[in-house]
Parts: structure tokens; sequence; C-alpha cells
């Protein structure tokens, strides 16, 4: 689940000064990766542009920022508070024992944070591309130089995601070790297939620079951009803990880190091959847990699942309608089944090719749910989660919110995108 320890061992027990072998790697990231049993436990992170309250379109210079985020540390919250490096503020709630009470923490920490930032002249903007702003950093340290130097020779797509983006990202519980709807290997395909339909259905970064980009999902354009050894998930087939274990040992080592001075940025050095070759210095236990850091695929195993390919929604509670849709269809074994039946067709499109490279997460992201195959996926899978929220004990408002989205947006085969492009071009589609 979501925590502040971004960084830490994933193992918990760090040996800085112990070298690590590859078969070593290999049984770590197995070992660590997938915790399954029941699933009990779900988190949310949600991150949010910070722009001017009363108009967004004017830049928030570095100081006016650092001086709200520092009332901001003051401020007791629940739920973790970081700063990505172009200033976007997060939000990690901790692991909650139900949908009901992931959203209660999280909306009263938002409550508390808005009414700082209001008090600075800002407020939260949900939209998983900044449409008006150059990226820009305002964090400088040493793991974010690195991190720029790296994705800069893949071209500008790189700094675009470090600092103009905003997501919301949902964390599950694997699942079971046995088959079944809410056996870790289902959930794990499940997750790569049904992203692609949740890339559609919750498009909202349609913009750049204030003009059409083509992509419904520009945000995830750039995640594609940045290239598959960085942002792609491993092959589907086989084991889930032996495929991860090979994508982490084969993904590209994004710096080696020093106690002085800028971090090391190789090129073309995998993990594998510095467990190989010791050089520039022998890797540890510790320098496995910071790679895994740097890993950014679609669905991120990290003990749970982290789903990351929904942009951040428009409007102060738009990010609870992809928590619970995304909850109900995962966690509730008949919305998992009816999802799994709904998104399987959709799999030949994807040929094979992991997310989100592949003809059927482009095409999601270019096109939302004007494709009408993601269209009928999505009608089918929120008809699902509606069923299923009851039984989960879900609030009144939740359904209702879940209900609304649908009725705005999925019928009409449309997504938060298409509002704002409507906007640009003096058309009103809200009604």
């Amino acid at each position: 689940m979501p925590d502040s320890s971004s960084g830490a061992s994933p193992s918990g027990c760090t040996r800085p000064r112990t070298s690590v072998s590859e078969a070593e790697v290999e049984a770590l990231v197995r070992g660590i990766c997938f915790k399954t049993g029941p699933p009990r436990t779900i988190g949310v992170e949600v991150e949010w542009l910070v722009h001017e309250l009363r108009s967004p379109q004017l830049p928030v210079t570095p100081e006016r920022l650092r001086a709200a985020y520092a009332a901001l540390r003051n401020v007791p919250l629940r739920s973790a508070f970081t700063v990505e490096p172009g200033g976007q503020l997060e939000l990690s709630s901790p692991p909650a024992a139900s949908l009901t009470e992931c959203i209660d923490t999280v909306s009263a920490d938002l409550d508390a944070v808005r009414a700082t930032l209001r008090g600075h002249g800002l407020g939260l903007v949900g939209i998983g591309h900044d449409p008006w702003h150059e990226p820009r950093r305002y964090l400088r340290e040493p793991r974010y130089d690195a991190m720029e130097a790296c994705l800069d020779r893949r071209g500008p797509a790189g700094r675009a995601m470090m600092c103009t983006s905003a997501s919301v990202q949902v964390c599950l519980d694997a699942g079971h070790e046995e088959p079944g709807p809410l056996g870790h290997v289902r959930r794990w395909w499940l997750a790569h297939q049904l992203g692609a339909v949740l890339v559609a259905a919750f498009a909202n970064s349609p913009l750049s620079g204030s003009r059409p980009t083509g992509w419904r999902s520009t945000r995830q354009l750039l995640w594609m951009e940045i290239g598959a050894g960085r942002a792609g998930a491993p092959p589907l087939d086989g084991d889930p803990r032996a495929a991860w274990a090979r994508h982490v040992l084969d993904a590209p080592v994004m710096c080696v880190r020093r106690e002085q001075g800028p971090w090391e940025v190789p090129e073309g050095l995998t993990f594998r091959d510095w467990t190989r070759s010791a050089a520039p210095r022998p890797p540890t236990e510790e320098d496995l847990g910071y790679h895994l850091t740097t890993l950014f695929p679609p669905v991120r195993p990290r003990g749970h699942l982290e789903l990351r390919m929904i942009d951040a929604q428009p409007g102060e509670d738009g990010w609870i309608v992809p928590l619970a849709v995304t909850a109900a269809l995962f966690d509730d074994p008949q919305a998992a089944e009816t999802a799994y039946r709904a998104v399987k067709p959709l799999a030949e499109r994807a040929e094979r090719r992991p997310a989100p490279h592949n003809p059927l997460w482009t095409d999601a992201a270019m096109h939302g749910l004007t494709d009408p195959e993601l269209h009928e996926a999505a009608q089918v899978c929120f008809a699902a989660a509606l069923d299923a929220l009851p039984r989960m004990g879900a609030a009144d408002e939740v359904t209702g919110a879940v209900a609304a989205y649908r009725d705005r947006y999925i019928t009409r085969g449309r997504c938060p995108a298409d509002d704002l492009l409507d906007r640009l071009n003096g058309k009103d589609r809200t009604s």
C-alpha cells in the first residue's frame, strides 16, 4: 500500500555495504514484489497540479510554492504528503481496510490541504497533463537531476512526465496464491488488460501549450515515449514473479548514487550487467531497492499492485470514481469475473506486446471511448462496478458519483478529455 518511504529497500532490511549477485537479486525480487493473501486493504495516491486559485493559467513562482508547502508540513494529515519534481502535490493514503475508510481519510486530508493552500492564493487542479505551462523543475535534488539527465536521452517526454503530469494511482492487494478471480495471476493479467479501459474511460489530458495534441491522454503518450525499459511492463505470459524479476534485471539503471557530488548516469547499463561487472562499484541490496523506484510500468508490483495509468480527474472529488470503480472490479469476485470476460476479447489487440507499448493501449490513449470495443467494455465494467459497490459497503454518495459519471461519460462514449476539447472549441456538452 502507499507509504512515505520512497527509495527505501523493498525488503525493509538494507545491507548497503554488502553486494548482491544476479541470483540474489532475482530471489529478492521474486520474494518481495507479490505478497499474496486475501484482498483486504486498498490505497490511493492522488497527484494534483498546483495553480493560482483564480487564474490557473498563471504560473506559480517557486517561492510561493515553498511557502505554501512549508505551511502544509505543519498540518496533521493521515496521508503522506510529498512533492513531485515539477511542484505537483501528492497525497498517499495509508492502507485502508475498506473503500469507505480510504475515501474518508483522503477526503479529510484534501479538505485540510485545500484550506491551507487557499490561504496562499493557490488551489489544486485535477488534470492529467498541464495544458498551459512548459515543464519546469521545482525540486533540485540528486535523484531528480539524475532522472532528468537519464530521460533526456530519449527526448522531451521525460521532463514533461516529471514536471507537468498528474494521476490517480490505485493500490490493491496482489491477491490469493490460488487460481480464480481473486488470484494474483488473474489480477496481474486483468490489471494490464483492464488498464487500457481505465485509460480510455478516465482520459483527461488532451492539451499541451493550450493546443490539442491529438491524444485524449497526453499523459499516457508521455509514458509510452519514455520507453519500454523504463516505463513498460514485462510480458504477461508465464509466472508474474519470474517475469517481473527478469524485467527488473534487464531494465536500465537510472543512476549510481554517490555520497558526494552528482550521481553517475550510466548509459546502456542494465541491473543484470551491473551485478556481473561490479562496475563502477558492486550493487547492493539498497541499490536494488532504489532501482525498483526508478521503474514506472503501468502496473507496478510493490508487494501490492500499484495501478498507475489513470489521469488526474476534474473536480474536488473526481478521484473517488476511478478509485471506487477499480476497487469494485478487482475486489468483488463477481465483478472481477465480469470484468475479466469483458476485456478478454481486447487482449488480441495487444498483439502479445507488453503494455503500454501495444496497439490496444495506444488506441485507448488516443481515441478514448470513441473506440467501439473499448466503449463496450467500459459499459460492461461500469455496470458490474455499480452492482458490486453496495456489496462492498460503499456509501450512497460514492455509488451515486459512479452512476453520474457513467451517465455523463461512459454511456455517451466520452471522457473528461472531450469536455476540455469542447471547451476549447466553444462547445458545451456538459449537460
